[in-house]
């Protein structure tokens, strides 16, 4: 069985480092979002946030800023869930 995100610090240290973005506003959005949870999140938390990390800094933004919704491998329950967290941080 694998180790859920929390019981690995490597997990948590890479989950971090991802968070680093070349958009200013991204990088504080997200850095202040795991600055308060990261220690609570859930696994589905930490699949959604990699998710979002997977997607390239303006579409980030889109999705942060409400100017656009979800769509294809991000368009998962746990993703808008996440992003309600993110937006009202």
């Amino acid at each position: 069985m694998s180790q859920s995100h929390q019981d690995d610090p490597a997990k948590r240290a890479r989950l971090r480092w991802r968070a680093r973005r070349g958009l200013l506003e991204n990088d504080l959005i997200l850095t202040r979002y795991l600055d308060a949870n990261e220690e609570s999140m859930t696994d589905d938390e930490v699949d959604a946030f990699s998710r979002l990390m997977d997607l390239g800094d303006n579409d980030l933004m889109d999705l942060l800023l409400v100017r656009k919704e979800p769509e294809a491998a991000v368009d998962l329950p746990q993703v808008h869930a996440l992003l309600k967290k993110l937006r009202s941080a």
